[in-house]
C-alpha cells in the first residue's frame, strides 16, 4: 500500500510551492510507507519523464529532499511505497515507472502480482524489470491505451480490472498532454490498521500567481478545502488548458 501525490500547473513550480506548508505532514507518512520514494518529473513538452527513486525511507533521506527541493515542473508525481507481502524492496520494485513519454504510480495490490501478465502486449513485456503487479499494471494500462486511445483506453482497462482479485487499483498516468487520477478501490479491505478513508483521493484546482493547478493527494494528512474524488471514478486534467473533468467508470 502506498501514498500517492501529483500535480500539473500553469508554469514550472515545486511540490512545495504547490501544495504549501502541510507538505511536511505528508511526508511524514512515508515513516509507516517506508519500502521506498520516488519522483518524476514531466514537463508539458517533456518527451521523457525525469526521474529520481530509491527503496529507502523518504522522510529521512537527504537524496529525497534534495530531489524535492530540485524538482521545479508543470507537471510531476511523488510516491511512497509500502510494498505489498512477498514482493521486494528494490530500485526495480521502486515507483514510479516510465515509458516512452508516460509515468505511473499506483496504491494497492492485485492478486496475485502476475495476474494481469495475459493481458499485456508482447511489445510491452520486455521492458517489464521488477516482479511488481503495479509495474504490470502500468504495461496494461499502455496495451489498452494502444488499442483503444488515451481516455478510452484507461476506462477500459479499468472494467477489466473488475474481473481480477485486488484492495485498490488507485493510480496516477500523466503524459505531456494529460494528467489521470484513476480512483477504484475496495474500502472494506483496508489496512487492519488504517482508519476508513485510506484509500480516498483528494483533489484541488486553484489559482496562484496568475496561474493554475490542479493537485490530486491519497489520504492521511491535512487536506481542508480540497475535494474528495469519488470511488469508481477517473480525473482527467487537461494541462493545457488546465481544466479537470470526472467521469464516472
Amino acid at each position: 500500500m502506498c501514498r500517492l501525490m501529483g500535480f500539473v500547473s500553469s508554469s514550472p513550480e515545486s511540490f512545495g510551492e504547490v501544495v504549501g506548508e502541510n507538505l511536511q505532514e505528508f511526508i511524514e507518512l512515508s515513516s509507516v510507507h517506508c519500502d521506498g520514494w520516488g519522483i518524476t518529473a514531466l514537463n508539458r513538452n517533456d518527451r521523457q519523464a525525469q526521474l529520481v527513486k530509491a527503496p529507502e525511507i523518504a522522510r529521512s533521506s537527504e537524496n529525497f529532499k534534495s530531489t524535492l527541493r530540485n524538482t521545479n515542473a508543470d507537471g510531476a508525481l511523488m510516491h511512497f511505497r509500502w510494498a505489498t507481502s512477498g514482493l521486494s524492496v528494490s530500485e526495480e520494485n521502486t515507483h514510479p515507472f516510465t515509458h516512452d513519454g508516460y509515468t505511473f504510480i499506483h496504491n494497492g495490490a492485485i492478486y496475485p502480482p502476475s495476474a494481469l501478465n495475459g493481458l499485456i502486449s508482447d511489445k510491452y513485456k520486455p521492458f517489464i524489470k521488477g516482479d511488481t503487479d503495479s509495474e504490470r499494471y502500468f504495461y496494461f494500462l499502455l496495451t489498452e491505451i494502444d488499442r483503444n486511445g488515451l481516455i478510452e483506453g484507461v476506462t477500459s482497462a479499468i472494467k477489466k480490472l473488475r474481473q481480477f482479485d485486488f484492495s485498490s487499483v488507485n493510480a496516477m498516468l500523466m503524459n505531456g498532454s494529460y494528467y489521470i487520477t484513476i480512483c477504484e478501490h475496495d474500502p472494506k479491505r483496508k489496512p487492519d490498521w488504517a482508519e476508513d478513508g485510506y484509500y480516498d483521493l483528494y483533489y484541488k484546482v486553484s489559482q496562484r500567481n496568475g496561474g493554475s493547478e490542479v493537485i490530486v493527494a491519497s489520504s492521511g494528512w491535512n487536506q481542508t478545502g480540497w475535494t474528495n474524488l469519488p470511488n469508481h471514478s477517473i480525473l482527467i486534467a487537461d494541462r493545457a488548458a488546465l481544466t479537470v473533468k470526472v467521469l464516472t467508470v
